[in-house]
């Protein structure tokens, strides 16, 4: 039924969950995945609370490329460990959502599936909900993870 699964993460625990059901439903079909991390572009955050907290445009570079390692190298070793085919993909954006739907038809992915939430605090309230907005925006199906 499906044949490629986009797995946006931001490599939170209930992130991880969504990636552990994703791969496993990708085994069960015979499909493949692509991780996606979506990092923010410092110039958009400069103005957000994450901002507080970098003091120079390469030490937040470097700050959001370990956390997309992180996120990215958990979804490598379950593919792996279920032997699923994956794809890894990190992109630079000022539009989590966008970014996310237009990965989705760049890779052809014929499921979006997605954690019902992810980043806590003042930064999940300054970005709202990705996952509301990939679902009010995309053409591409999309299952909604969400945790017992």
């Amino acid at each position: 039924m499906y044949k490629h699964l986009l797995l946006p993460t931001d490599g939170t625990e209930l992130s991880e969950a969504s990636v552990r059901s994703a791969i496993a439903l990708a085994h069960e079909h015979g499909a493949k995945v692509t991780g996606l991390y979506v990092m923010p572009d410092y110039q958009t955050v400069i103005y957000g609370a994450d901002a507080l907290m970098t003091n120079s445009s390469a030490e937040f570079d470097q700050s959001v490329n370990l956390d997309a390692d992180k996120a990215l190298s958990f979804v490598e070793a379950i593919a792996k460990q279920e032997g699923v085919s994956y794809e890894l993909a990190r992109v630079t954006s000022n539009s989590t959502y966008k970014a996310i739907i237009q990965h989705a038809k760049d890779k052809d992915c014929d499921l979006i599936f997605m954690a019902s939430h992810g980043r806590k605090g003042i930064s999940g309230l300054l970005l709202g909900s990705e996952t509301q907005k990939v679902l009010t925006h995309t053409s591409v199906p999309v299952l909604v993870y969400r945790s017992a």
